[in-house]
């Protein structure tokens, strides 16, 4: 799907686009698109304008909520299919996504893309094969093009996650120019996409999948085992876990993680929230 080039607006920036018109300004100046770019507004009582484009003033806006122009009013940039997925601000610009009120990426200490970059340079991506087995919003393929990848293959399976990364500024577009046709994006289930992965046809490995309780078959032996199939010798792996408390959980998924990647043919380690591990 192609990315949409329309404002977003949160509580913060409808604010001060409204107070700026109330005090008599006729322009504005700011971030329309979550801190990605700055831009200028021009202000009216009965409208704004952005990008030549006029937009009507937003009503009743909630906090943690962002907002998109659909073409009638302001909604929120979420859809429920089965689950509720919304796209959430962050103090960072860089937003997270939550399903059902479960956030899904970490935000707590610094932004994803951040949180994203640190992993990734875990498997020194650059001029290599990258497989994103969980795509999620694209965090993990915007840091491999950033570092250089030569190719990343990422799979998303959630059709409405992907349409959050149309709205998302901060999500890699495939088809942009700055992607140079390096990242090949495919709505499928990885778990079952693997089996067409050729043998040894990928150089370092990002896995991040939905919890264990969600998703056991991307935790599963069998798994793994593809995992290890489709990694050459000395590749690389990050696998997140998050870091599940033992003592409510009775279990340690680092260490399980582990022991599976090692019975797969891995050299494994618990590191940062997850496991990294070498294909041996």
């Amino acid at each position: 799907m192609p990315h949409a080039s329309g404002p977003l607006l949160t509580l913060e920036t409808a604010g001060s686009l409204q107070a700026a018109q109330r005090a008599g300004a006729e322009r504005w100046s700011g971030s329309l698109d979550l801190g990605r770019s700055e831009g200028e507004a021009l202000l009216a009582a009965d409208r704004w304008q952005w990008r030549g484009r006029a937009y009507p003033w937003p009503e009743r806006l909630r906090d943690r909520t962002i907002y998109h122009f659909d073409g009638e009013a302001w909604t929120p940039v979420a859809r429920y299919a089965g689950s509720l997925i919304k796209l959430v601000p962050t103090e960072w610009n860089v937003p997270t996504f939550e399903i059902d009120g479960i956030k899904m990426l970490p935000t707590s200490k610094e932004s994803p893309l951040d949180d994203a970059r640190r992993k990734v340079a875990l498997v020194e991506p650059r001029g290599r094969v990258v497989l994103d087995t969980c795509g999620g919003l694209g965090y993990f393929a915007a840091c491999c093009l950033e570092a250089g990848a030569a190719r990343i293959l990422s799979f998303e399976k959630n059709g409405s996650v992907l349409w959050l990364r149309t709205l998302n500024p901060w999500s890699p577009d495939p088809d942009a120019p700055e992607s140079g046709g390096r990242l090949q994006l495919a709505h499928a289930d990885v778990a079952e996409a693997i089996a067409a992965v050729g043998d040894a046809s990928v150089d370092a490995l990002l896995h991040d999948p939905p919890r264990v309780g969600i998703a056991g078959e991307l935790y599963s032996q069998a798994f793994y085992d593809q995992l290890a199939r489709v990694l050459r010798r000395g590749g690389k792996l990050f696998h997140y876990t998050g870091s599940p408390n033992r003592l409510t959980s009775g279990r340690d998924v680092p260490r399980e993680v582990a022991r599976r990647l090692e019975k797969a043919g891995f050299r494994a380690q618990p590191t940062l929230d997850g496991v990294l591990a070498l294909r041996r």
